[in-house]
């Protein structure tokens, strides 16, 4: 059972100051600035970088996802180098990788982090974060995973109880769940609090709207007619005021929808980590597979490291180390695909046999147009939520 030391919740990161929120309907009106280069060192010898590493003699990481325990555990048996793996959610993570930058006094020397808008937008920008992309994998990496350096995609997903509902998932659409049967009984992460479900609903907004609609005339027989700019839209605000039960973490929605003891149906909308649970637990939980238009999203997971980490070296070997098979294994846990192309994908939880045919996948050139709506789409939820 995986110990995870989770960082207690601050004030969030008010991320209004560097969103330029549009007033229409679809993200993305504000054009992206090109990025900082990424560094890639001319000579690169890896086992001149072990040894500089070495020297240093630790290493700390922020992660959102406690796997980063079990990476830390697989570094420092290979190197040799003390490395500790902190859980903190991404906007926890920003700030203090910010207020340490500003101060002077950095202790997250890396980082992997799952806020793709927050990092194109703000830490790189500002100089809080940079990437470096080793030079002995950079063929191995495909250019667009290159800046920021995209380490691996996860997913968030649908999903059921298979002992209570034994013939499949008892949802076959997503406008399933706006239906009153299914009031209050859809468990997810706040949405307020999750930066990954805000972006989700951003991408939905600027390219997943026809999906959706097509979907509701499946459903229902006919096309949407919606005062919202379109169908989209429409979903969120019908999925808000349905009453969706809201917590804090992904376990918590495992553990309403998957336990032994669970007798009331209900569908999770949770991180396909927390599918070992059923292994770990004894819970039963599967994807909801056939689920139309899409069973959940992929969502990048870049890595970067601290611009003024006092162990550069060390977080440079740590980049290296989990753009391998040999170190993004112990991430990737129950699913997902390295940003290394000759890394296998992992085999992904029950329910979830094709991830790019199942999943509504973010597109990684819309990062910087869900942080600057974020605002928007936060007022959105909040307005229509009950």
């Amino acid at each position: 059972m995986r110990r995870i030391r989770k960082i207690l919740p601050a004030a969030l990161l008010v991320l209004a100051v560097a969103c330029a929120p549009s007033t229409g309907g679809a993200p993305g009106a504000t054009a992206a600035k090109p990025l900082p280069s990424a560094s890639i060192d001319a000579g690169f010898d890896l086992d001149a970088l072990v040894a500089a590493a070495k020297k240093e003699g630790s290493l700390l990481v922020y992660d959102s996802s406690g796997d980063i325990e079990e990476v830390a555990k697989a570094f420092t048996a290979t190197y040799g180098i003390a490395m500790e793996g902190v859980k903190s959610d991404s906007p926890q993570t920003a700030e203090k990788m910010t207020r340490e930058h500003a101060a002077d006094n950095v202790t997250i020397d890396a980082t992997m982090y799952e806020d793709g808008g927050v990092l194109v937008g703000q830490l790189i920008p500002q100089g809080v974060v940079r990437t470096w992309v080793p030079a002995d994998l950079q063929e191995q990496i495909p250019e667009e995973n290159r800046n920021p350096l995209l380490a691996l995609s996860k997913a968030t997903v649908f999903a059921y109880n298979t002992k209570l509902s034994p013939g499949g998932c008892p949802v076959k659409n997503i406008w399933d769940l706006t239906e009153p049967g299914w009031a209050g009984k859809l468990v997810m992460q706040d949405p307020l609090g999750k930066p990954t479900v805000l972006s989700f609903f951003s991408q939905l907004v600027a390219h997943g709207s026809d999906q959706i609609a097509q979907a509701y005339e499946a459903k229902y027989g006919k096309a949407l007619k919606t005062e919202e700019k379109n169908a989209a839209w429409e979903w969120i605000k019908k999925i808000a005021a349905n009453r969706p039960v809201l917590t804090g973490s992904d376990e918590d929605i495992s553990g309403a929808v998957g336990a032994p003891n669970a007798t009331d149906k209900k569908i999770g909308f949770m991180s396909i980590s927390k599918f070992r649970n059923n292994e770990d637990k004894g819970y039963t939980q599967s994807a909801c597979e056939g689920l139309q238009p899409f069973a959940g999203f992929s969502y990048p997971k870049y890595v970067a490291i601290a611009s003024k980490s006092k162990h550069p070296n060390a977080a440079k070997l740590y980049v290296h180390f989990i753009m391998t098979e040999e170190g993004v294994k112990h991430e990737i846990g129950e699913g997902g695909i390295s940003g290394n192309s000759t890394v296998e994908p992992i085999v992904t939880p029950a329910g979830l046999a094709d991830w790019h045919g199942q999943l509504f996948e973010t597109d990684p050139k819309g990062l910087l147009a869900d942080l600057q709506n974020r605002q928007v789409v936060s007022d959105f939820w909040r307005i229509n939520h009950t």
